[in-house]
């Protein structure tokens, strides 16, 4: 959490900042940490800021070389303050003036020397709207030396509003909306853009003049305070005659008795880091992972460990085992002897996996967890696709074991499967069909020696029985064994699926849904990082008897 922001900055701003904060510290390790230094510095920035005074506007007054600006601070000053004259650059050092003590801090901040620090002469009630005023005058921005660029790009990082000064020459300078007006078209409510020497202009040309400038700003895309709309204030002045200064005056003066600059300027950085920020937080669609790709991902894991070969399997032996059990002996032995003449043959489920089979198998797998790394990053901005992209891929590292192991430890179902309370009856029947047929070819052969009285229907009707009887029970074993065989091999199948559904859940989907929720986290703090900005009264707004921006803009062209 940020320091407590001195009591001037709350609600829905003290919010935006702390959302930003986490935002920054969630995001550290999943995007770039160029794309989070803007909203680093924007933290750093509003720290410092509201360690400062509360009570004082800092307003930067920047222009082109003999746009005039230094005559206008000046003016605004009511004395000589700022040097003048036809050298360039005539400022070389921000100059600061200060109407009211306790300033000290800020201009520490902005680096102002204190040789270069002054404060205005006594001017009446008219300066009494002034206090809390900072007023800088910058170096030209199109200077020749680098370094006073270098100072103006800095102090207008710091301040809490801005008064652009253009000359009716160079107004349309492509160097001032391109690397100015443009870039900071968010700020536009801290915005004061200033046509300075109007007196050589007549008043038909100063408005053809102040609408093309307005045009050229809307093109930037800085929104005008017009019409009751909050926005940039325009407003053509002549510094050295003094028309539309007292007009200025106050409009500054409003602007620095409403107290709220500096919140204002710190929204428009939080909506600029903001819209930085965008691609990396905002998805295309709905991100996240549906029952369907769950599905399909357990689905084919359950295929890479056999899950439904293993079900059959076991549905098969348990079947043969019933089979073998309550079948005719004489069965029994004709088989026992047919898989005597197969030669080599080995029952199936004894038979180790080829390497073949392995490598078919750790290819499934990695195939499943790479379609559900894409799918559940599908949609999502590139940081947090590669994040869970990258979680699905440390998952999938020594999966294809645990799904061994976890294999080899539920056993093989079809190893020894378990016997209906029926069987022991249903192998005594056969047994009696077999010592039925036994009896009866006794029967016939006593006869035949003559050890027993003649009489051939019977013994051949008892060994007819147990010769019909005993196919007759393996019929109706294998008859009754279908369905508990099915269930069998099914629930054996369920078992194996589950088991690695469970094992792929907590190597894969679960760290994928991991990153999924730290996502809808983040996202939901961008979300509260743009979300409404304070409320604020349209800057440079006047109350009842004070004519609005455009009116101003107008009465300063006209009054000449």
């Amino acid at each position: 959490m940020l320091p407590a922001l001195g009591g001037n900055y709350g609600g829905p701003l003290r919010t935006r900042l702390d959302a930003l904060h986490e935002l920054v510290g969630l995001s550290r390790t999943r995007v770039e940490g160029e794309a989070l230094a803007e909203a680093g510095r924007v933290l750093d920035e509003a720290a410092a800021r509201q360690r400062l005074s509360a009570r004082h506007t800092v307003i930067a007054i920047a222009g082109a070389t003999g746009s005039g600006k230094s005559t206008l601070f000046n003016a605004l000053a009511g004395v000589p303050v700022s040097e003048t004259g036809l050298r360039r650059p005539t400022t070389s050092a921000p100059i600061a003036l200060s109407w009211s003590e306790g300033a000290a801090g800020l201009l520490d901040r902005l680096a102002v020397p204190s040789r270069l620090r002054r404060r205005p002469l006594a001017g009446g009630a008219a300066d009494a709207d002034l206090q809390g005023l900072v007023l800088v005058d910058l170096p030209d921005h199109d200077s020749a030396v680098t370094a006073h660029r270098d100072q103006v790009d800095r102090v207008l990082g710091l301040v809490d509003a801005v008064i652009w000064v253009v000359d009716p020459e160079k107004y349309a300078d492509a160097a001032l909306h391109e690397r100015y007006l443009r870039p900071l078209a968010g700020h536009a409510e801290v915005t004061f853009v200033v046509l300075n020497q109007i007196d050589r202009l007549g008043t038909e040309a100063a408005d053809l003049v102040l609408d093309d400038l307005r045009r050229l700003l809307d093109e930037d895309g800085v929104a005008l305070g017009e019409h009751g709309e909050p926005g940039a204030t325009v407003i053509a002045v002549s510094a050295l005659s003094g028309e539309g200064i007292p007009e200025l005056r106050e409009l500054v003066g409003r602007f620095v008795q409403d107290r709220t600059a500096p919140e204002r300027r710190l929204a428009a950085d939080i909506d600029a880091a903001a819209t930085r920020l965008r691609p990396s937080y905002l998805a295309d669609g709905r991100a996240g992972l549906d029952e369907r790709a769950r599905g399909d991902f357990t689905d084919r894991l359950a295929l890479a460990v056999g899950a439904q070969a293993a079900g059959e399997a076991a549905e098969r032996v348990w079947r043969r085992g019933a089979i073998r059990a309550c079948g005719t002996p004489w069965l029994r032995l004709y088989r026992w002897y047919e898989r005597l003449r197969a030669h080599g043959f080995t029952d199936p489920r004894l038979d180790s996996p080829t390497a073949e089979d392995e490598l078919t198998a750790r290819q499934r797998v990695e195939q499943a967890v790479r379609i559900v790394g894409d799918e559940a990053s599908r949609g999502l901005p590139a940081p947090w696709a590669q994040a869970v992209r990258e979680a699905a891929a440390r998952g999938a590292e020594g999966l294809p074991e645990a799904l061994d192991e976890l294999t080899a430890g539920l056993g093989d179902p079809a190893a020894r499967p378990p016997r209906p309370a029926w069987w022991p009856a249903a192998v005594l029947a056969q047994a009696v069909m077999t010592l039925l047929q036994i009896f009866g070819a006794l029967w016939l052969v006593g006869q035949i020696v003559g050890v027993v009285e003649p009489g051939i229907l019977p013994p051949v009707l008892v060994m007819l029985g147990g010769i019909v009887g005993g196919p007759l029970v393996e019929w109706a074993c294998e008859g009754a064994v279908k369905g508990p065989a099915r269930r069998y091999g099914q629930e054996a199948e369920r078992r194996l699926r589950e088991a690695a559904a469970a094992c792929g859940r907590a190597r894969v989907l679960d760290p994928v849904a991991a990153e999924l929720m730290r996502y809808r986290e983040v996202r939901e703090q961008y979300a509260t990082v743009v979300g409404i900005r304070p409320s604020a009264r349209v800057v440079g707004g006047l109350r009842s008897g004070v004519p609005s921006r455009l009116g101003a803009t107008r009465a300063g062209v006209r009054g000449r």
